[in-house]
């Protein structure tokens, strides 16, 4: 039985194979995924699923991709926050989200061992829950130990926007989602997002919405 088995589609305008990104209620995605092992970082197959999700995070496009999300249970993620990404923000926004480019990497066997007690508020989407998006609470910084794509120990200390892409992403492999720890009053499609809250302070949020603190 293959270790690896995603669903393909096909990407005609960017001649590229893409994977199918599950959607919330699959059930791999609320399952913790395994380790891979050693022998299993260094098969083709597994550099493979990494290209993939490379181009299928692009392509969708996103900062982070986990393996459960394209329906493979392993704990491997990708992520990458494109500086592209970055210019059509305001720099207000920028600032007040920490958020700078994170060239992409690849998480094998990640594990969160340090969290700060500061914490910051944002509103957070995902593609696996398509057109919505809450405000959450993450640490504001966290320490990773991880392994490359070459099985290379990495250890890891991020701020702000990429700390946040870390534990969403790393939530995906303990099978947890960002609706777990969402403000449940915030939850928006994206398009009222836009529309309503997007260029807002998070405190004018809080308050507009009638939330405490």
């Amino acid at each position: 039985m293959p270790v690896i088995s995603p669903a393909f589609g096909y990407n005609r305008t960017r001649q590229i194979m893409r994977l199918k990104i599950v959607q919330t209620g699959e059930p791999v995605l609320r399952r913790a995924a395994r380790e891979l092992t050693s022998a299993e970082i260094a098969e083709p197959a597994t550099r493979g699923l990494i290209e993939w999700m490379r181009e299928t995070m692009r392509d969708a496009p996103g900062v982070g991709l986990a393996a459960p999300q394209v329906g493979v249970g392993l704990r491997l993620a990708v992520i990458e926050d494109r500086e592209d990404f970055l210019r059509a923000l305001d720099p207000a926004v920028l600032a007040e989200r920490e958020r700078e480019p994170v060239s992409f990497q690849v998480l094998i066997n990640p594990r969160i061992t340090s969290r700060s007690a500061e914490e910051a508020e944002f509103f957070e989407g995902c593609l696996s829950v398509a057109g919505y998006s809450a405000l959450v609470r993450r640490s504001r910084r966290v320490e990773v130990e991880c392994l490359d794509e070459e099985g290379r120990p990495r250890r890891i200390e991020a701020s702000g926007w990429y700390a946040r892409i870390l534990q969403h992403e790393i939530d995906h492999l303990d099978g947890t989602l960002y609706l777990d720890r969402m403000e449940p009053r915030s939850f928006t499609t994206t398009e009222n997002l836009t529309r309503h809250w997007g260029s807002m302070p998070v405190a004018s949020v809080r308050e507009a919405l009638g939330l405490k603190g």
